[in-house]
């Protein structure tokens, strides 16, 4: 009885002890210089598991008129549970993402700047959009289609004429794509003809239009991040990651 009520309070002990691990990780601002600007970017990396031993990377692109914390703390309780470490840049301009400024170099600078803090997967580094966070995934995940494993956006889309983007993937990076069926900004014959034009060269698109949903991510952040991951979670490269450069500055 007594090694019973021994091992008991052994597990509860254990139990309390996780939680309070889980619980001092936090979302933390850090800066790096990148194309000769001090920038700044959101990081949570996930307590426990086995030291060193590698762990996938989200990198976050926020919506217009917001910063990399409000789409990392969304993603908080998911990161904590699955192991996964989250980087959230700021872009220059809160309203825009923009290229060369936010990337991709300055993508890959942040990824780079996080892989020197703690062990990191090579070949699962995922990039989520939000909006303009959405829009700009979508070109990037082209562009360096070999150094991510895969995109996923909630609300976004791309003009017919940025759809030439697409023909610069050297590989078929896996797309997700989630639209509420009420989104004010992206209409959904906008929002299909960009999964369209993924479907017709050749690109894995896993699309969904959640019913009644809006534009709002924040308040349907839990569902949207489980589907997210779920898709996430069973991609990876299958070689070791390639970065293309662009000529931007360094």
């Amino acid at each position: 009885m007594k090694k019973r009520l021994a091992l008991l309070w052994g597990l509860v002990f254990l139990s309390g002890y996780a939680a309070a691990r889980a619980e001092k990780a936090e979302v933390r601002r850090e800066t790096i210089t990148s194309g000769g600007r001090e920038r700044s970017y959101w990081l949570f990396v996930p307590e426990g598991g086995p030291t060193g031993t590698p762990k996938p990377l989200l990198v976050l692109l926020h919506g217009s008129g917001r910063n990399g914390e409000t789409v990392a703390r969304p993603w908080k309780d998911t990161a904590a549970r699955e192991g996964i470490v989250l980087a959230a840049p700021d872009s220059l301009d809160s309203v825009h993402w923009t290229s060369p400024s936010d990337g991709p170099g300055f993508l890959r600078d942040v990824v780079e700047a996080v892989r020197v803090r703690t062990a990191i997967d090579s070949r699962r580094v995922f990039l989520f959009g939000h909006s303009a966070g959405a829009c700009f995934a979508l070109e990037v995940g082209a562009l360096e289609s070999a150094y991510f494993a895969a995109v996923a956006i909630h609300a976004g889309a791309l003009p017919p004429d940025d759809f030439a983007t697409f023909d610069w993937a050297k590989r078929k990076i896996p797309f997700g794509m989630w639209i509420g069926t009420r989104d004010a900004f992206f209409p959904l014959d906008a929002v299909r003809a960009t999964r369209d034009a993924l479907k017709s060269r050749g690109f894995p698109v896993e699309y969904q239009e959640m019913a009644g949903h809006t534009h709002d991510y924040y308040g349907s952040s839990k569902e949207i991040n489980r589907m997210a991951w779920e898709f996430f979670k069973a991609r990876n490269l299958d070689a070791d990651p390639q970065y293309a450069p662009y000529g931007e500055s360094r």
